[in-house]
């Protein structure tokens, strides 16, 4: 089964309510992915959301289920913004981002 949800902005197409995600999340989300069945976050009324809406509407499923919970999400009608958003928030939830190398960590070759 496959759950739809579309997603509501606030002004000018811009989602931004952390209150509104989290209700989501909780309403909707975790209890579809308990379930197994596949979410679809549909956009198509969203320009563009923060970093912390997205954070606050998938961060817990990410947490809880790992990359599995990928398998179960999909996320529809993106901007290339809003795609790069979401992309950061699976990065960081899952994986973190890798350590960069300052000069004093970095081998120089001999």
């Amino acid at each position: 089964m496959t759950m739809p949800i579309v997603l509501t902005p606030g002004a000018n197409r811009f989602a931004e309510d952390k209150e509104e995600a989290r209700r989501i999340r909780l309403e909707e989300i975790m209890p579809a992915l308990e379930r197994n069945e596949k979410v679809v976050l549909d956009f198509k009324k969203v320009s563009y959301a923060t970093q912390s809406y997205i954070h606050a509407l998938i961060g817990e499923a990410l947490q809880k289920h790992g990359e599995s919970a990928l398998q179960h999400l999909e996320f529809k009608h993106c901007s290339a913004a809003l795609r790069s958003v979401i992309e950061l928030v699976v990065d960081y939830t899952l994986g973190g981002f890798p350590e960069q190398k300052t000069e004093k960590t970095q081998k120089t070759p001999k």
